[in-house]
């Protein structure tokens, strides 16, 4: 009995006395550096979406001094610890100017006087919390990209789970008309830049839950926020698939602007034709959404991409359906002869005065040869001269400021035109074609597709200045071959013309009635054909009049 005491006396002084107590230190001391090197490993990570696998601790002090160390030297971050009743420790993260404080502080007073006891924080949020977008989050990838993107995080002692609630703040924009997009009747709301309010714009003009709104993260360091709408019962399932395959390929530091999505998704990079349409305008979403088309909603920009994208529905505005028929018609007439007179004026002008007077009438050509005495300079270098110079014109006229930009673009054009004729630079004749020119572009709708007009300008007028009107015919005939090439998401860029398509031309060139577009477009694959029932017109043509009858 003795030795058993004395053995468990011996096995007591090892575990308690000098020694031990000297091992117990040991052990403690490197566990804890081991977890400051574990720690230490988990801060060195360069994209947020790396600490998915860093998981929340469940002692409040280890996920402070983690987020403390996160946001180092970031003075807009706010970490502060108070204690939900009765007595449960816990922290609140947020960036300061991203939330509504106010909304903060009632939510905050509101889990200060929770008296449940409980410190599950399931119960917390069905109890407690007046948030109504809250999310459980259990690693710091989630946590944080919610944190940053303007959302309030909670963490409470005890728990490896966090909250993260929609508390974000005022806007920095309100709506206002669109600018790019300006027209004289439809709706004057434009998209902003925060996503949120764009895709409320877009319900309220679809208001169905068959519109879908699909959301996803790019950019490694910016971890913008994407949103794919489309309608579910008529857009096409592999359109869709399509879209979001190619944004999730897209592998980037940062998506800024919409701009970057467009050009990474595009079928053809290196041509001068956007096969992505973008607007600011929710009613050109919505109509391109009921034609089966997908939208790209990017957080940040006020403009929205609209795929698959053909040739003609850059050529279309949108009080071509809000007017009557014969006014849409007759507008689109207009634009189609003003944009082939921006593509080939200044060049059919060079070929006309180099190689082929006899097309140019006799009076004319004398009045032209009168101008061109003094002149230095062979017509396409004159023409090269007048065109840079308009365009940078036209682009001081953007970089201004608002108040000055569109008199000195003005006065410049007339000043520096007429100096330039008085000088014997170029010829009055060239200042009336270029300026021609220009006014024609401005006609096109889209500000993208009147970019490659003006690109294009410059090889027609050199094919025109070696070889004549059959340089201008040889350019024409590329262009329409790269044009009938090119594809946007599988779709010909020059649907329904090319292939054909004869039910959907009275889309195109013309713009007939509402009472006879029954069907939508169907060089785009839809799930539904159907637009409009005709059963109306049949009644308005058959009752002949006001009721029943004939009012004559």
């Amino acid at each position: 009995m003795r030795l058993k005491k004395d053995g468990l006396v011996k096995n007591k002084a090892d575990t308690t006395g000098p020694h031990g107590r000297l091992e117990e230190t040991r052990l403690y001391r490197k566990n804890r550096k081991n977890k400051q090197n574990d720690k230490q490993e988990q801060l060195t990570y360069e994209f947020v979406s790396d600490l998915k696998t860093v998981p929340i601790a469940p002692t409040l002090q280890e996920n402070k001094d983690f987020l403390e160390q996160l946001f180092k030297e970031c003075s807009d971050c706010v970490i502060r610890e108070f204690h939900i009743e009765p007595n449960v420790p816990a922290i609140i993260v947020f960036i300061d100017g991203l939330v509504n404080t106010e909304l903060v502080n009632d939510m905050m007073r509101a889990l200060m006087t929770h008296d449940s006891g409980s410190t599950q924080i399931d119960r917390l949020k069905n109890t407690a919390i007046p948030v109504s977008q809250t999310q459980q989050v259990a690693n710091y990838g989630e946590f944080l990209l919610s944190v940053l993107s303007g959302d309030t995080g909670i963490i409470i002692d005890k728990s490896d789970t966090a909250l993260a609630l929609g508390m974000r703040g005022p806007e920095t924009r309100s709506v206002n008309e669109p600018e790019t997009e300006a027209a004289v009747r439809g709706p004057r709301e434009g998209f902003v830049e925060n996503i949120r309010i764009n895709t409320s714009m877009l319900r309220r003009k679809l208001k169905t839950p068959h519109l879908k709104m699909k959301s996803m993260v790019l950019g490694k360091r910016s971890n913008t926020s994407i949103v794919i709408s489309y309608v579910e019962n008529l857009t096409d399932p592999g359109i869709v698939k399509e879209v979001e395959r190619r944004l999730q390929q897209i592998d980037m530091d940062s998506v800024i602007d919409s701009g970057y999505v467009e050009e990474l998704i595009q079928d053809n990079v290196y041509s001068p034709f956007p096969q992505v349409q973008y607007t600011e305008r929710p009613d050109t979403v919505a109509s391109a959404l009921l034609q089966g088309r997908v939208a790209i909603i990017v957080d940040g920009s006020p403009l929205v991409l609209l795929v698959p994208t053909v040739f003609w529905q850059l050529m279309q505005a949108n009080e071509d359906y809000y007017e009557r028929f014969e006014i849409g018609t007759l507008l689109r007439w207009l634009r189609y002869t003003f944009f082939i007179i921006s593509l080939i004026m200044p060049a059919l002008y060079i070929a006309a005065t180099t190689f082929h007077q006899d097309m140019v009438p006799t009076t004319l050509l004398l009045s032209i040869a009168a101008a061109r005495e003094s002149i230095p300079f062979p017509a396409v270098v004159e023409a090269l001269i007048m065109e840079v110079t308009f365009e940078a014109l036209r682009e001081a006229g953007i970089r201004l400021p608002r108040t000055v930009g569109q008199a000195v673009s003005i006065l410049g054009a007339l000043v520096v035109g007429q100096a330039a004729v008085e000088a014997g630079i170029v010829s009055a004749p060239m200042v009336i074609v270029v300026s021609i020119t220009g006014i024609a572009s401005f006609t096109i709708p889209r500000f993208n597709a009147a970019i490659a007009v003006r690109m294009l300008r410059f090889p027609l007028m050199i094919a025109a200045a070696f070889f004549g009107i059959y340089g201008i015919l040889l350019m024409l005939i590329i262009i329409a071959g790269h044009m009938a090439n090119l594809r946007s998401f599988g779709i010909p860029y020059l649907s329904p013309v090319g292939p054909l398509s004869v039910g959907d031309l009275k889309d195109v060139l013309v713009r007939v009635p509402w009472s006879n577009m029954e069907r939508r477009p169907e060089f785009i694959p839809l799930q539904d054909q159907e637009r409009l029932s005709d059963e109306m017109a049949e009644n308005i043509e058959n009752r002949n009049g006001q009721n029943g009858g004939n009012t004559s």
